[in-house]
């Protein structure tokens, strides 16, 4: 083990890394940040010394990450090197920890703006959806669940009779069940007679597993994420032709998610209970995402109106 006056940043990084496993982490989340490490810090700044660490260099790191990758991707590395240098900073290693010094540049007019589908889209796949498959797209598009949490859903936490279901579980991407992404995860749903007389109907023919899950696969074990998407969601997409130019589906399966936001925020839902609903964790998220929704051309059109009146009438 090295001591604190040769420790490099990949030493500080190995110790973090064994620490999250101790912790338990979850399979997908280590598999993240061991390649955050792998890919991007240990060979490009893994071998500097903790001790020789300024913030110019966490600078230099980042700018490098910008050129190269995606600004998601960087950030989410920013916050993996936060984490080891915080660890290291416990050890005794380190004073200071300078990458939290460092703030990514708030600009967006690099990212990719996300796709909302329209509600024209959403009838579509709703209808053109096959019966065998239908309940999943209503389910998902009726309430925002995510498609782990649609993987992970068992009958025991839907009540049909209420009208709620109760997230307390998703699969991840090896079909490992695990508590919801973070505490604001575990949430309860409504669901109105669409969604409720959809899975009724399925109950009925679902196939059965030891899991008990809602959306199993054919022989009741859990789905994995590639085949509902390969399967299932790409087909209808084309089905509907909600396809680009190179005829790939227009948006994720992620973007039911989008448009049951869209249909939250056109019935006036406050952004409080929208968060609450999808499950963020924070409202800042919510804004972040779906800001631009909430805005009213006609009605700040009106407030302006108002503006120069109040003004010429003073």
């Amino acid at each position: 083990m090295s001591s604190s006056s040769d420790a490099t940043i990949s030493d500080a990084a190995k110790l973090w890394l064994k620490r999250c496993k101790a912790y338990g982490l979850e399979r997908a989340t280590l598999r993240s940040y061991t390649g955050h490490f792998k890919h991007h810090i240990e060979p490009k700044i893994g071998g500097l010394l903790l001790k020789d660490l300024v913030r110019a260099d966490v600078e230099d790191f980042l700018d490098d990450m910008l050129d190269t990758s995606s600004k998601a991707m960087t950030k989410k590395v920013l916050a993996s090197l936060r984490s080891i240098l915080t660890h290291a900073q416990s050890r005794g290693w380190i004073e200071h920890n300078f990458a939290r010094d460092v703030k990514l540049p708030r600009g967006r007019r690099h990212e990719e703006e996300k796709v909302i589908p329209t509600k024209g889209e959403i009838k579509l796949l709703l209808t053109k959806a096959p019966e065998k498959h239908k309940p999943i797209i209503v389910t998902a598009i009726l309430t925002g669940m995510r498609s782990s949490e649609l993987r992970g859903l068992t009958w025991d936490n839907v009540d049909l009779k209420k009208g709620v279901i109760y997230i307390r579980q998703r699969a991840d991407r090896w079909n490992e069940m695990g508590p919801p992404k973070s505490r604001a995860g575990r949430r309860d749903i409504p669901i109105g007679s669409m969604v409720r007389e959809t899975l009724t109907e399925w109950k009925k023919v679902c196939p059965p597993g030891p899991a008990n899950l809602v959306f199993p696969n054919g022989k009741g074990n859990p789905e994995t994420h590639a085949n509902i998407y390969n399967r299932v969601f790409k087909p209808l997409m084309v089905k509907c032709e909600i396809v680009d130019g190179e005829g790939k589906p227009r948006f994720s399966i992620h973007g039911l998610r989008h448009a049951a936001a869209s249909l939250f925020i056109e019935q006036g839902w406050s952004p409080k209970k929208i968060q609450t609903i999808l499950g963020h964790s924070s409202i800042n998220m919510t804004f972040d995402v779906y800001g631009h929704l909430f805005h009213d051309a006609e009605a700040d059109v009106a407030l302006m109106e108002k503006v120069e009146k109040d003004l010429m009438a003073a």
